[in-house]
C-alpha cells in the first residue's frame, strides 16, 4: 500500500505545451495592457491599476510555470506562508511609514 502511494506522489503532471502557450500570450496581453494603462491618465488610481495587473500576472507565473497548481498541499501552503509574511512585512513598513510623522502636522 506504502509503493503504490509512493509512486503516486513521485508522478509529475505533464502540463501541454498549449497551456504555456496560452499563459505566456496572457501575460504579453497583460503587459501591453499595463502599458497601455500607464498613458491613461487616472490620478491615485494609476499605481493601483498597475500594481492589480502585476498581481495577476505574477499569480499566474507561480500556477503555471512554478507548477504550484498541480502540487501537493504543502508546497502551496509553503507558498502562502511566504505570500502572508512578504504582507505582513510590507503591513509592519506602512504603519512605520504612517507613524513617522504622528503629531507634527
Amino acid at each position: 500500500m506504502t509503493d503504490q502511494k509512493e509512486m503516486e506522489e513521485a508522478q509529475h503532471h505533464i502540463v501541454s505545451p498549449v497551456v504555456y502557450v496560452i499563459i505566456g500570450g496572457t501575460l504579453l496581453v497583460l503587459t501591453g495592457v499595463t502599458v497601455g494603462a500607464s498613458y491613461l491618465e487616472l490620478g491615485i488610481f494609476n499605481p493601483i491599476v498597475a500594481i492589480a495587473i502585476a498581481c495577476i500576472k505574477a499569480v499566474l507565473v507561480v500556477l503555471f510555470f512554478m507548477h504550484v497548481k498541480y502540487s501537493s498541499k504543502l508546497t502551496k501552503l509553503t507558498v502562502f506562508c511566504g505570500l502572508f509574511t512578504f504582507l505582513a512585512l510590507i503591513g509592519m513598513t506602512l504603519s512605520d511609514y504612517f507613524t513617522r510623522a504622528w503629531g507634527r502636522w
